[in-house]
């Protein structure tokens, strides 16, 4: 006789997110969906962990490996002093302030930010920000990896209060640690804490993605996670590509749209402009349009760096700039759906505005 095999209900059985749960403690928004239009427009409220204004963003594509959080600073506030054991990077959305720096024991270093600055706490050292406004608020957007690291240790205690000294990280009495002096490696790596302007740093060609297009790739403060910044011309578009989860995407500068699809279905679109973030999910296709009148510039905060690789999230031989064909992850414009360029186009058109990939792109309808 054939046994009957009862239906396990995983309903019942007694599982632990700690990080979900940790969310709930704090009582303050969590923004979800697909995309966020403007962060320094985002409704905040009282944060007690913080000691400021606050909301979490954990959008559809960061997939559980890492998240976020915009955090504001009143006129003339501070925010509590803070550590803790997970990685953080920060782009300030506007205001002036200042950052104070240290390890137990060690003497305080201390470093002044702005609009478009960016630059990563170092790990499990302890930090307190500063608004250097007497009238107008200081508004920041930071990505972590807290959920992955409350979730792998699941103990908030240690989380927060482990007294280890990353002293390979961060020396206190490195005198020019936050000084944004730094070294490039190659065409476009960087090693660096701090950079003061997001929106004027110099970038370096990347052709791969696109003429025109250029870009810089940063390790933060010897962090896991790493960030781009990326660039392309008016009138011009990236190459359709794919990754794994994570990447946030803020738009830096200029106007358009991006187009995100799971292979296989249909494409979605969303229209941003400076303070969007968007973050694509894990293995879907997206390409970055610019269909305004200036240069469209984006920082993308995401899992992972050029400097410290220890989990790959990627098929093939995990090189987004690689032809899908070669096993990257990468479109070839002579590959693309002839509709893209259509719709690229057509809605460059209705502002009287030039397609410029004529000589490049095998779908362009316009010369040189």
């Amino acid at each position: 006789m054939e046994e009957k095999i009862e239906k396990l209900d995983e309903s019942l059985l007694p599982k632990i997110e700690t990080h979900a749960d940790w969310l709930q403690t704090q009582k303050i928004p969590v923004v979800r969906g697909f995309f966020v239009e403007d962060i320094k427009s985002v409704e905040l409220a009282p944060w007690d962990l913080k000691g400021g204004l606050g909301a979490i963003v954990i959008l559809d594509g960061t997939g559980g490996v890492n998240d976020g959080y915009i955090c504001e600073i009143p006129p003339g506030g501070k925010l509590k002093p803070q550590k803790h054991l997970y990685e953080e990077m920060v782009y300030v959305a506007k205001g002036h302030g200042a950052t104070t720096v240290w390890q137990k024991g060690s003497r305080k270093q201390t470093f002044e930010w702005g609009p478009g600055s960016l630059f990563a706490i170092p790990l499990n050292a302890w930090y307190q920000h500063f608004n250097g406004s007497g009238s107008e608020p200081a508004r920041y957007f930071a990505v972590t990896n807290s959920c992955f690291m409350m979730n792998l240790f699941h103990n908030l205690d240690f989380i927060f209060g482990d007294e280890f000294v990353f002293s390979d990280r961060f020396n206190a009495e490195e005198e020019d640690y936050f000084s944004g002096k730094g070294k490039i490696y190659g065409r476009l790596f960087m090693s660096t804490n701090f950079v003061a302007d997001t929106h004027t740093v110099s970038l370096k060609d990347y052709s791969e993605r696109g003429k025109g297009s250029s870009n810089m790739k940063f390790d933060l403060a010897g962090q896991t996670m790493g960030c781009h910044i990326s660039e392309f011309p008016v009138g011009t578009y990236k190459k359709g590509h794919r990754h794994g989860p994570g990447a946030h995407v803020i738009i830096l500068s200029g106007q358009g749209y991006s187009l995100l699809w799971k292979e296989g279905e249909g494409r979605k679109r969303v229209d941003w402009k400076p303070g969007s973030v968007v973050v694509p999910p894990n293995q879907w296709f997206h390409q970055h349009f610019n269909s305004g009148a200036q240069p469209a510039r984006y920082l993308a905060l995401r899992w992972n760096n050029w400097r410290f690789r220890f989990m790959r999230m990627t098929d093939g031989d995990g090189s987004t700039y690689t032809d899908i064909k070669k096993g990257g992850g990468q479109i070839e414009f002579e590959d693309e759906d002839p509709g893209i360029h259509r719709e690229f186009e057509a809605g460059l058109a209705k502002v009287a505005a030039q397609c410029r990939m004529g000589g490049y792109h095998p779908h362009c309808t316009h010369k040189g």
